[in-house]
């Protein structure tokens, strides 16, 4: 196996952390680097400061630690990113240029970066939605990332640029807290349980959406980028399924665990972006080209989320 020497830019966020915790222990603490733009106390392994945006410094930092790998992170989310427009375009964009670049003049070997649902927009099938399907996102996050997919096949098609992509669903962990999502209902729900036995939640009852287990989600990631390239049939991203739920359904769970468990309902603008996601995902291209299967499913997911914050709390 090539040895591998791994960044990771973003890393304070909620992929980020778990995300290098699990390359660390499979790759050594010194073969990944972390970085973020601000130093959120990794004290596990090497950290760098960095802003995405500053290709100079990331050059530096690649050359420093004779990097091969980047998984580049950093993006603003969709609920944060409807709050700072031109922002996000300029930090999800040219961040994503800077890495491919890198690997076109021939500094790295591979990148990942992490697409979403959120490319996906009212016109999108929405149940089993398909991976080659409408893709019309309403939010500048869902624009920025159905660009960076398109960026991305044309890098690899243009100049053999080995990046790898998957569509993230709704993610759920419990190591950090959520961070300006729209399926961040979903981790919350989880922390008010065990805090306060109730919940508020800002989606409809009905608001089905495709989640995944952080455990899953990381796991997916590093299988892509350990696959076999020659089976990649997809370099604009994977679609990813999870398990597809809603609020009611997930407030069930938790009153299996925690009976005096109670949830309302005030919906608010981040009902509407719910609405323009599909509420089930088609990932049949995941499975036959990278061979990924699901482990956790809402019980299974439901009962380790509990049992994780107990302990934490």
């Amino acid at each position: 196996m090539e040895d591998k020497r791994i960044l990771v830019i973003g890393a304070g966020g909620q992929v980020g952390q778990e995300l290098v915790f699990n390359l660390r222990e499979k790759h050594g603490a010194n073969n990944v680097v972390s970085s973020d733009i601000r130093d959120f106390g990794d004290q596990a392994g090497p950290f760098e400061v960095l802003n995405a945006l500053d290709k100079e410094r990331l050059f530096e930092i690649v050359q420093q630690y004779k990097i091969t790998d980047v998984y580049h992170l950093a993006a603003l989310l969709s609920a944060t990113a409807e709050k700072q427009i031109e922002f996000a375009w300029d930090l999800n964009m040219n961040s994503l240029f800077h890495v491919l670049n890198l690997a076109k003049d021939g500094h790295i070997n591979r990148i990942f970066w992490p697409s979403s649902i959120a490319v996906f927009g009212p016109n999108t099938p929405r149940e089993n939605t398909p991976q080659h399907t409408t893709t019309d996102p309403t939010t500048v996050y869902g624009v920025s990332k159905l660009a960076g997919e398109r960026w991305c096949e044309y890098y690899h098609q243009k100049f053999g640029v080995d990046v790898r992509s998957i569509r993230y669903p709704g993610l759920i962990g419990y190591k950090t807290l959520p961070g300006g999502g729209t399926t961040d209902y979903a981790v919350d729900i989880y922390h008010q349980a065990l805090k306060s036995g109730k919940y508020e939640c800002f989606l409809k009852e009905d608001a089905s959406l495709p989640m995944m287990y952080m455990e899953d989600a990381i796991r997916a990631t590093i299988e892509l980028m350990e696959a076999d390239g020659r089976r990649l049939t997809i370099r604009s991203s994977y679609n990813l399924g999870g398990i597809s739920f809603n609020p009611k359904e997930i407030a069930a769970e938790i009153k299996k665990i925690i009976p005096e468990f109670e949830i309302t309902y005030q919906p608010d603008f981040r009902q509407k972006i719910a609405e323009s996601w599909p509420s089930s995902i088609d990932d049949s291209f995941a499975q036959n080209d990278w061979d990924w299967k699901m482990e956790y499913d809402l019980r299974k997911m439901s009962e380790d989320m509990i049992k994780q914050l107990s302990k934490l709390s």
